[in-house]
């Protein structure tokens, strides 16, 4: 478990290279609120966007997703706990005026660079 990375994955920095090229710049692995305990992937503090990068196993991807065979009951209730927690950061952050962009880790830098720009045009 220790060698799961916790920031700075692979999708990542793929997608943070992409929006870096379109000229846009941000901060990594930073509270949107102070006052929240959660850190976003990629924060654009001034036009309040949050983006978070969801890795497919530990947010329960519904494409990717395969339940352990081994302590099932644990890890399902650890992803069922994950989901819970991103759905609560998601509303905690839209009261406060907030723009939230999920990705997966599947998807395409592109792709997924499109959905931040859309949300910072937006």
């Amino acid at each position: 478990m220790t060698a799961n990375k916790g920031r700075d994955t692979k999708p990542e920095r793929l997608l943070r290279s992409v929006l870096y090229r379109q000229g846009l710049r941000y901060r990594v692995n930073a509270r949107p609120l102070p006052d929240l305990r959660r850190t976003a992937d990629i924060v654009f503090p001034k036009a309040r966007v949050a983006v978070f990068v969801d890795g497919c196993y530990w947010h329960g991807c519904p494409d990717h997703y395969r339940p352990a065979t081994k302590r099932s009951d644990f890890w399902h209730e650890k992803i069922q706990g994950n989901q819970t927690r991103d759905a609560d950061t998601d509303a905690r952050l839209r009261e406060q005026g907030w723009t939230v962009v999920r990705v997966w880790e599947h998807e395409a830098a592109d792709a997924a660079a499109a959905k931040v720009i859309a949300a910072l045009e937006g």
